[in-house]
């Protein structure tokens, strides 16, 4: 069995609105699946799903080949985009509460703790509150209690947000790192940017409706003939590179003289 998550033909309806249209995906073992679409798309709801928050009104979800059981929460760590740590509660009691709902003992979890918070430098909020700490403390603190218990599949729903670029980059090393030592991971964004930086596979969900799923780069060669090289002739490309610059919002963008011509 090469894939851990196989989602077939999923359809979930509230009143007269379809959230999810008969989307399935297949999640290979051992990757970075990214879940990309915009807001409203559908991608909460798959989430919610596989994490048996809601059920499909119909279709079916496998884990490692087998129909998902109430029991597999157990394999499975989510973060998502809804923080929901416990305001009033001291991190240290609330991550070890949290891990003992996983099955774990509070013994391994006291070392699994131990283990992430001497990472990332954050033993000294043991006995913090959450709310005495800024929502990216808080980011870092949700993250180590999704991870700790060494689950098969993690899923992240939009896991930059709200993130110093620091701590993504933090974060990001560590999905990376999880990831060569074995996780599945599910990726939910709807930054492309952020999927051609993590992503081995993915799938694109827009207006409740699975659009296309894939290996990244064989995608993006498919695709590549959607990628446009815009010139423009210039006296002074230094100047008219800057003025672009100024003006209008680029991303990934690259500048090059060809003659007198400014090829973006």
């Amino acid at each position: 069995m090469n894939n851990l998550l196989e989602v077939k033909n999923v359809t979930k309806k509230f009143g007269n609105f379809t959230a999810l249209n008969n989307v399935s995906i297949t999640v290979p073992k051992n990757s970075i699946f990214g879940l990309l679409g915009p807001n409203g798309a559908g991608k909460t709801t798959l989430i919610r799903i596989i994490n048996q928050i809601t059920m499909p009104d119909s279709g079916e979800v496998f884990l490692d080949g087998e129909p998902l059981k109430n029991e597999d929460v157990q394999y499975i760590g989510y973060l998502p985009e809804e923080r929901g740590l416990y305001k009033n509660m001291k991190v240290g009691e609330q991550a070890i509460y949290l891990a003992m709902l996983k099955g774990m003992s509070k013994k391994e979890a006291k070392e699994n703790l131990k283990y992430w918070f001497d990472k990332f430098d954050i033993a000294s909020w043991w006995n913090k509150k959450i709310n005495e700490l800024s929502k990216g403390q808080a980011q870092k603190v949700q993250f180590v209690i999704t991870v700790m218990h060494k689950p098969k599949l993690l899923i992240f729903d939009e896991v930059f947000s709200g993130l110093d670029p620091i701590n993504a980059n933090l974060i990001r090393d560590e999905i990376l790192e999880l990831r060569d030592k074995g996780t599945t991971i599910i990726f939910s964004t709807h930054r492309m940017e952020s999927v051609e930086e993590l992503c081995d596979h993915i799938a694109l969900i827009d207006h409740s409706n699975k659009i296309l799923e894939g290996n990244l780069i064989d995608i993006k060669k498919e695709f590549k003939t959607n990628t446009f090289e815009v010139g423009l002739n210039s006296d002074n490309n230094d100047a008219l590179e800057k003025e672009i610059k100024d003006k209008f919002s680029t991303s990934k963008a690259s500048f090059k003289s060809l003659e007198n011509d400014l090829k973006l």
